[in-house]
């Protein structure tokens, strides 16, 4: 049995591209992930970061439906506190009735944003302590048995769209073990806490309607090229991104002045997220993650493709679907 891989897709733009173009590799990679054997493509929730295009996420996720057949797609994941769970439940609900047996719904309780961005979006203080309350009342109305009486979810209402509880510390684990849903953690850039939120999501896990035993996805980046030297241009590539992104204020900057936000300290910041990262040939690759899913007590790996061009991660997600292709579970 092979252990299954997915792809995590934030619609990176990179420098010199447009969002339509940014787009339209999100389309590319996702069309090659179903040709080569991926499970399912997710789409993650940022606001206000000007090299991420995947704000909209239920619309992406519509576009990409109608270029591909088979493989799943879904949030990875949407900020619930963010929106009301009626409008979630209406959008994901629309998205099964247009690609039935495809979608999933994947949850998370943070902003996806800064402060100012909090209050652009109408987010209150206090969201984010509604949060189970939340995934509860839109469990409801997917079900059919809205908590709500005399409000129903149309298109939504027994559409029975799968839902996946994200995390990045004890909390998210937590909740999807008391809840009986699958728990995919965001070790991909926040490793700290991943060994022991599994342990107790697994220890604590009750069954439900939804999953009979507990299901984890976590999260790891990949950099995989056809030689060493390119795989780690690549991850230099990624690390300046990032920094910029995180560190840069806003600016544009050159390679050479990313790689002094990287020395000045940006870089502990940004290698410390970068912890759970392939990088490589395919074997190496192979090797790394094959180590990391023994490491994260996994059932599914979702994987960031971290190279700067689209052609770069369609290449990864090719190479690395073939090194992983007899790995067991």
């Amino acid at each position: 049995m092979q252990i299954p891989l997915s792809v995590l897709d934030l619609a990176p733009v990179a420098r010199g591209e447009t969002i339509g173009s940014s787009i339209a590799g999100s389309v590319a990679l996702a069309q090659r992930a179903e040709e080569t054997g991926y499970r399912r493509v997710w789409y993650a929730e940022h606001h206000n970061m000007r090299h991420i295009a995947s704000s909209a996420t239920s619309v992406l996720i519509a576009h990409v439906g109608a270029h591909t057949s088979t493989i799943r797609l879904g949030a990875g994941g949407v900020m619930l506190p963010n929106h009301s769970p009626l409008t979630i439940a209406e959008q994901f609900g629309t998205l099964e009735a247009v690609h039935p047996g495809r979608i999933d719904l994947g949850l998370g309780r943070a902003p996806g944003s800064d402060q100012n961005t909090m209050y652009a979006l109408r987010r209150d203080a206090a969201s984010a302590e509604r949060f189970p309350q939340d995934v509860l009342e839109l469990q409801g109305y997917l079900t059919g048995h809205s908590r709500v009486p005399g409000v129903e979810a149309v298109p939504g209402r027994g559409s029975n769209v799968p839902l996946y509880v994200l995390g990045s510390s004890m909390f998210g684990a937590g909740l999807a073990a008391a809840l009986g849903l699958p728990h995919a953690f965001a070790s991909h850039f926040a490793p700290q806490a991943l060994e022991p939120a599994v342990a107790a999501y697994r220890r604590d896990f009750r069954p439900s309607e939804q999953l009979d035993a507990p299901y984890v996805i976590a999260g790891v980046n990949a950099v995989a090229a056809d030689s060493g030297d390119a795989a780690r241009a690549a991850y230099e590539a990624t690390r300046r991104r990032l920094a910029v992104g995180l560190f840069g204020q806003g600016r544009d900057l050159t390679d050479d002045e990313a790689d002094l936000l990287l020395a000045s300290g940006a870089g502990v910041h940004v290698d410390r997220m970068l912890t759970h990262t392939a990088v490589g040939t395919p074997a190496e690759v192979r090797e790394q993650l094959t180590a990391f899913a023994r490491l994260a007590d996994a059932d599914e790996l979702i994987v960031a493709h971290q190279a700067p061009g689209t052609e770069e991660r369609l290449r990864s997600v090719t190479l690395v679907a073939e090194a992983m292709e007899s790995v067991a579970a």
